[in-house]
């Protein structure tokens, strides 16, 4: 009985940490097309240069 719920548990954990990673994927893939957006939509500064649209 206790080999099974080893098991059990063990592909119960699996099947977690695999949906976490993909949602991380997802995520990641966000936050990478808002950057690239970032660098194309920058408002502009004074004097007509590019500023930067971050603001650290």
């Amino acid at each position: 009985m206790v080999p099974i719920i080893l098991v059990l548990l063990l592909a119960l954990l699996l099947f977690g940490a695999g949906f976490a990673l993909k949602a991380l994927w997802w995520i990641a893939v966000v936050v990478l097309v808002v950057w690239l957006l970032g660098f194309v939509v920058r408002p502009t500064a004074s004097g007509g240069r590019r500023g930067r649209w971050y603001r650290w």
